[in-house]
Order: structure tokens, then sequence, then C-alpha cells
């Protein structure tokens, strides 16, 4: 069982085991980038890894450093072209005006959710995220001052909601799905929460917070 992490263990944590590196393939359509999922198979890994064109992508993993730490989340708005209605992280394509990953992100973030810089401290980035649509995802892990009330960039968002960060952090509350695609089979996280289903590259995203941090 995994012993219960206090706030100031998680956030000391994710400074020592995390850093602003961009990851090895990130970029490199050459290069298969160490996978955020570290039970997947290597052929369906490689598969995915595969697809082009690649498409590049840096999302914010919110942590709000209350009493209790939660994890920030919006709901994408039904009529995007993309990941319509889905749960997801602040974040998006990143433009050739951006200076880094983290940059787009935190961009991203201001946009969507009007979430002001000065409150949000980057820590590091995670492992890369692939998708079979080509997307490769750079998560950059960050904490955030409480007391922001979203904005929403109604375009794009619909609602911004916490879920607590021990929930998302408990290895009971990520269940394991499967789906077929192009006749392989890809496991996939989901973590329902309430009246929310967090699943796919989200929920991809948290197990690889718990993995590369959460976890002793």
């Amino acid at each position: 069982d995994v012993r219960p992490v206090t706030a100031s263990e998680f956030f000391s944590r994710a400074q020592e085991r995390l850093t602003f590196d961009v990851p090895l393939g990130f970029a490199d359509p050459n290069v298969i980038p160490r996978h955020d999922l570290q039970d997947a198979d290597p052929a369906v890994v490689a598969a995915i890894a595969a697809v082009r064109p690649i498409r590049l992508a840096a999302v914010l993993v919110p942590i709000i450093d209350g009493d209790e730490p939660t994890v920030l989340f919006t709901q994408r708005t039904t009529h995007l072209r993309d990941h319509a209605g889905q749960i997801s992280f602040p974040g998006g394509k990143i433009d050739a005006s951006d200076e880094s990953p983290a940059a787009a992100a935190l961009r991203e973030a201001e946009e969507e959710i009007a979430l002001p810089r000065h409150l949000v401290q980057p820590i590091g980035y995670l492992d890369v995220h692939l998708t079979p649509f080509g997307h490769r995802i750079l998560p950059l892990l960050a904490r955030v001052q409480p007391g922001f009330a979203p904005r929403f960039n109604e375009g794009e968002v619909d609602d911004a909601f916490e879920v607590p960060l021990a929930f998302l952090m408990t290895p009971q509350n990520h269940k394991c799905e499967s789906r077929n695609w192009n006749g392989l089979t890809i496991s996939l996280y989901a973590m329902p929460f309430r009246d929310r289903n967090i699943w796919g590259a989200t929920a991809a995203i948290l197990r690889n917070l718990y993995e590369r941090v959460y976890r002793g």
C-alpha cells in the first residue's frame, strides 16, 4: 500500500524528481520518447509513435495548494473539433511564438480559464504522453496559489472543477480499460469521480504523476 503523502512532501518530491529539460524525443520524429504508461506494450507504443503528422502540445497540471491539495480540470465545450466535451487539463497546441512547452502551457491556461501567471509556480515536466491521433503531449506540473476564480473562454471551456489530489493518487481509484485501435489493444486509465469521468490522456497523465512523484 502507498502511504498518504502530505502536501509539503508531495511538492518537495516533485521539485526533487522533475526538471525543465524537454524529454528526449518530444519533438523528434525519429525517437520514441519515454512514455508515461510504464506498463504499456512496446509494440503499441511504437505504433502510436509512428502516427503522422506529429502534433506537439503542452498542458498544465495545476495543483491547488490548499489545506488539502486539489487538481484543477477543465471541461471542454461540446462543439470543438478535437476532444469535444472531454475532461482535460488547460493546454493545447504549441505555437511558434512560444519559447518553450512550459510557456505554451501557461499561455493556454491564461487564455482558457484566465489563470494569472503570478499565481503559478511551475515545477517541472512529467513524461510525454502519446495519443493515437499523433499528439505528443508534454505535461507541466505546477503549484497554484488558492483563491483563484476561473473565467472561461466560452469557445473552448464549459466548466472547471477541482478533485482532491489524495483521491487521484489512490491506486484503487485507477480503473483499467482497453480499446481496440488498428487491430491493437490499447490500455487506458479511467478515474471516475462523482458525476465526472476522468479518462484517456488526462487519466494517463495523472497515473504518471502518481508513478513519478507520489509513489515513494
